[in-house]
Formats: C-alpha cells, sequence, structure tokens
C-alpha cells in the first residue's frame, strides 16, 4: 500500500533510499538543506568498490602506530579534540579490527559491496548516465616487494571467498599502462571489477532527477527537528513543515545530533577527508584511477581535472579544515605524477560517517515505529547507496530482504 514517506538526507544514501521507495508506488519528498550530491558524495573517489570487501581497518600493528604518532603522515591524521571526543567508538573501533570480530564483519560486509553494481545497474540506466561511468578498474600501486607480495596474498584470497576479480601487473606492465608515472615503483594490483565516475556528485544528481521524473518530491531546506506525531511524523524544516507517516533518516555525518535528540544512540564518528583538482603538465596523461598503496592518497582522472583525494583525518566534524595533510599528499603525489597547477580555488573538505564495527546501520530505529536508518556508511556510500536504497525499501514494505540484515540493525550497539 502506497504512503507517504520522508528521507532526510540527499546524498548518494538517501537519494538511493528515495529512488527506490518512488519506484514502488510511495509518495516520497527528498529533503536537504542543500542540492542532491553536494557534500560527502560530491568529494569521494568515484569509484563503485566491488573489490572493497574488506572495510578499512583500524591500525593495530606497532609499526603503523608509531608511524601514525608523529601525526605527518599522508594516509591519516588526527586532533587530539577529535581522538578525545570519539574515544569510546575508537577503542571499540580497534577492538573489532582483528582477530575473530574483523573476519566476521568482513563476511557480513561483504554481503552489501558484492551488491553494489548489481543494484548501480538500474539506477544508471533509467538516469540516462552512462557516459558519466566508465568500467576497467583501477590499479593499486607498490613501492616495496614485502608489501606488494602480501596484498597478492589478500587479493587471492578475496578472489576465493568474494569473486573479487583482478590483474597482478609487474613493473614492466604497470609502466605500459601509465607510462608517465614516476619509476621506482614495484608493480600493482589491478582491480578489474570496478567502475569509475568521472564526476561523483554529478552521478547522484542525475538520479535524484530521475526520482524527480518518477514524481518524487525534492525539496531544498534544513531539518530544524523531528517529532513523532500521531499517526506518524512531523518534519520541521526551514522552509515549514512536511508530515508523513514514516521518515528515513540518511543524514550521513549529520545524522548523530538529531539522531540524539530523538533518544536513538548510535556512536557515529566521522573520518574527514581532502580533495583538489589539478592539470597535467605538458603531455602527461593519466589512464587510469590510481592509489598510491604505501602513502595512502588516490589520484583520478576527472571531469574537472585530475583529483588528488587525501586519507583519513580523525577530527571533529565541524572544526575547522586543516590543509598539511592536503599539502604533504601533493608533494608526494607530485614526484609519482607530473601534476601541474591546482585547478580549485580552496580545497575541497568533507566527512565519512563511521561506525565502530565499520558497518552502516540500515533498517527500523528501535522502538520509533515508522522512522528508519541508513547511515555510517564510513569510505562506501557511494558504493554502497544503492544497496542500502533497494534493502531498505524491501524491509519497509514488508518483504524478505535480499540479504541477511541483521547484522545492520541499530540495537546492534
Amino acid at each position: 500500500m502506497a504512503r507517504k514517506i520522508i528521507v532526510l538526507g540527499a546524498g548518494m544514501v538517501g537519494v538511493s533510499v528515495a529512488w527506490h521507495l518512488v519506484r514502488r508506488g510511495h509518495d516520497v519528498t527528498l529533503v536537504d538543506r542543500r542540492e542532491p550530491g553536494l557534500e560527502t558524495s560530491f568529494g569521494n573517489a568515484g569509484i563503485i568498490q566491488r573489490e572493497a570487501v574488506r572495510p578499512y581497518a583500524f591500525p593495530r600493528d606497532i609499526g603503523t602506530l608509531l608511524r601514525v604518532v608523529p601525526n605527518r603522515q599522508v594516509d591519516i591524521r588526527y586532533r587530539p579534540t577529535g581522538m578525545l571526543s570519539a574515544a569510546g567508538p575508537l577503542l571499540e573501533y580497534w577492538l573489532n579490527s582483528g582477530g575473530k570480530r574483523y573476519e566476521r564483519i568482513v563476511n557480513e560486509w561483504a554481503s552489501l559491496i558484492m551488491r553494489c553494481q548489481d543494484t548501480h545497474t538500474p539506477m544508471i540506466e533509467a538516469a540516462g548516465a552512462e557516459a558519466m561511468v566508465r568500467k576497467g578498474g583501477w590499479l593499486e600501486l607498490y613501492r616495496t616487494p614485502k608489501e606488494f607480495e602480501e596484498r597478492q596474498k589478500v587479493a587471492q584470497e578475496n578472489r576465493e571467498r568474494y569473486g573479487v576479480e583482478y590483474e597482478v601487473l609487474n613493473a614492466e606492465a604497470l609502466y605500459a599502462k601509465e607510462p608517465h608515472l614516476a619509476k621506482g615503483l614495484v608493480g600493482a594490483i589491478h582491480w578489474t571489477q570496478p567502475w569509475m565516475v568521472s564526476d561523483p556528485g554529478a552521478l547522484v544528481q542525475a538520479y535524484a532527477r530521475n526520482f524527480a521524473e518518477q514524481g518524487g518530491q525534492v525539496k531544498q531546506a534544513s531539518v530544524e527537528d523531528v517529532l513523532q506525531i500521531e499517526g506518524g511524523w512531523r518534519v520541521a524544516t526551514s522552509e515549514g513543515p512536511l508530515e508523513a507517516e514514516e521518515v528515513v533518516v540518511a543524514l550521513g555525518p549529520w545524522a548523530g545530533e538529531l539522531l540524539d535528540r530523538l533518544g536513538v544512540k548510535v556512536p557515529l564518528f566521522v573520518k574527514r577527508g581532502y580533495h583538489m583538482h589539478y592539470s597535467a603538465e605538458g603531455e602527461a596523461k593519466l589512464n587510469h584511477w590510481l592509489m598510491d598503496a604505501e602513502k595512502g592518497f588516490l589520484l583520478e582522472p576527472m571531469r574537472a581535472g585530475i583529483r588528488l583525494t587525501t586519507g583519513a583525518e580523525l577530527a571533529d566534524l565541524e572544526s575547522p579544515p586543516q590543509y598539511k595533510q592536503l599539502a604533504a599528499a601533493e608533494k608526494v603525489a607530485r614526484k609519482l605524477f607530473p601534476l601541474g597547477k591546482r585547478r580549485d580555488s580552496q580545497p575541497w573538505k568533507g566527512a565519512r560517517p563511521c561506525l565502530p564495527d565499520m558497518k552502516p546501520v540500515i533498517g527500523p530505529a528501535t522502538g520509533k515505529d515508522g522512522l528508519w536508518l541508513a547511515i555510517g556508511h564510513g569510505h562506501q556510500g557511494f558504493t554502497l547507496g544503492p544497496a542500502t536504497g533497494e534493502l531498505l525499501a524491501q524491509m519497509m514494505d514488508g518483504e524478505e530482504p535480499a540479504v541477511d540484515m541483521a547484522p545492520f540493525r541499530v540495537d546492534r550497539f
């Protein structure tokens, strides 16, 4: 039976949830303070990561921890205030990042990742967005034989367990694909399944336009409060109140404050990140999306130029930006590839919404009839938005979801 539903948050996750619900005949309003796709979904690396069957674990070996402590690394930086405010979730994150706990989490997480392309495909086709999507995979670069060999062992295990496809490139094969990279690399893993998107924000916008074409409503307004009322929910916005039978919270890193007011406790914390676009010097050309695995940054040939995406910064959501991590990544990246001038007036800053067991919350809010959650996707909201939308819509309509959703319930906390 058709119902009136409000979806809060117009990033990849929220847009995908709204898209699936309107396809099922519901009266859906999508609400965000900005236009769709202009926050976290705008600034990512633009990869639909079928190979990402293992979520990013917290470093546990002493060597890595000692390397990170001076706070000068490219891949991860931290602010003491951010570490202190998220101390509890970060401790749980560390505990979940090894042994049997992590192996269980990997199996649960992979059940979502393995659906990513099957669920993006109908949305890409309906939105007419094929021109934005490039197939053929990306390259993970290695500088030392030891790291390269260890990564190949993990890749082989992922192939056997989760159907991940890849090709091992020695130095000669790597430079044949990317002749303008600096010499000294020992090889690369070519992850052949992922799809790359030349403008991630534009793909979200294309999905949102198709949602509107199907009868959905997109409302640009700030969410000021959410109240449970008789027969449903009232959402107070900067443009006036909205009412519906059900509400979906898909507010990414901003979900925590709202859920706290509603009495829904979720140990959300953020990993921030930065990006900048560059030209290439002279005739140099970047042919593939690249990750410098041992330094911790990515280079991506996008519409706006070559995007340099940093690793993670552990900091409070709204603390002022610090661009030292980007500067450090740029310094290393210029030695790897002949980057030209910066193209953006200032760096972009965003935040990834994370949970201590590295899995999102997808499902009903305990004790809040008609309130649903789609939050905490960490590094993979762009990849997992459509799968989340499909699964949550199935749950909301009382159907058996395509995968076991018990591991993603909010009451696991």
